[in-house]
């Protein structure tokens, strides 16, 4: 048969899951969903066109990614999926296939939907091979998209799994990044204590330290915004340290009264939410690395004028 699709393969993947009893591993599950679906040794072993994963590799990733979302599989660490009480329940109605459709019954599948969307364009996270209508150019862009919207949530998971010395000390990698401070050793120093009176880190602004930036890290899960009292928080901070510039970063996102609140200080608050952390992280390679290239090539008119 050929090889299924990822939403053909999360009903073996659930059904695994519920056999196997504890933890399951994509890398393991695979050869026993090939058996299962009687899948050559050509199948199995077909490469993506970058040629460094397999057809059904990539495809058994996305279709956990998504019951994972749909809170169907718990993630226990990096690649190593659970079956929840969701999923219980779910398989105990005996479903014929499980499939996008389905997965939007659940809301927390339908918040990950939204949360993907990106800022200047709302297309859901559909199948590649459903833009039937799209140029190539266009497919290749909605591809990027989704793949980079992917990313950028398993980001933010995996800062949430972490702790909050973490977290705050990821801040100051990534404003070292940026081009602030003179040398790593120097530029940038976590405080992050009980008595660090509001304030998690301070990074100089340049390389001579003429300012210094102090700033202030919030671990939270989507649902819990930042709001205004945080904001006043954390300028008060500034003002016992004399200090008249900060960077508030948060894993979640912040209310207008913080928004308004930071834009009418007579300090210099920079307010950074989840989704604008994500894209300066991606952006600036800290916990992210490239994992494959391509080269799109195009007619040299100027090699064909004579022609």
């Amino acid at each position: 048969m050929a090889i299924p699709t990822y939403e053909e393969i999360m009903l073996p993947l659930l059904t695994l899951a519920q056999e196997n009893g504890s933890a399951i591993t994509i890398r393991k599950s695979i050869p026993i969903i090939s058996n299962n679906l009687k899948l050559s040794k050509d199948e199995t072993e077909q490469m993506l066109n970058s040629g460094k994963q397999t057809v059904i590799y990539n495809r058994t990733f996305w279709s956990a990614f998504y019951l994972m979302k749909a809170g169907l599989l718990n993630r226990v660490s990096p690649g190593v999926y659970q079956l929840s009480e969701t999923g219980k329940s779910l398989l105990n109605e005996n479903p014929q296939q499980i499939n996008k459709e389905l997965l939007k019954q659940y809301d927390s599948f339908n918040e990950f939907l939204k949360t993907s969307k990106t800022k200047k364009d709302s297309i859901e996270q559909n199948d590649i091979s459903t833009t039937l209508n799209s140029t190539p150019d266009e497919t290749i862009d909605l591809a990027y998209k989704q793949i980079n919207n992917v990313l950028k949530t398993e980001i933010l998971v995996r800062v949430l799994d972490g702790t909050p010395e973490f977290f705050e000390k990821l801040i100051i990698e990534l404003m070292l990044a940026m081009g602030y401070g003179g040398s790593h050793l120097e530029a940038g120093q976590h405080l992050g204590q009980s008595n660090d009176g509001g304030i998690d880190g301070i990074i100089k602004e340049d390389r001579l330290g003429l300012d210094t930036i102090y700033l202030q890290a919030k671990r939270y899960a989507s649902h819990n915004t930042v709001g205004r009292p945080d904001i006043q928080k954390f300028a008060g901070s500034l003002l016992g340290n004399n200090a008249t510039k900060g960077v508030f970063v948060t894993t979640s996102s912040f209310t207008s009264g913080a928004k308004d609140y930071a834009h009418n200080l007579t300090q210099k608050i920079i307010l950074i939410d989840g989704d604008e952390l994500t894209n300066l992280l991606i952006e600036n390679n800290v916990g992210t690395r490239t994992s494959q290239t391509y080269e799109l090539k195009k007619i040299d008119e100027d090699f064909f004028l004579d022609t």
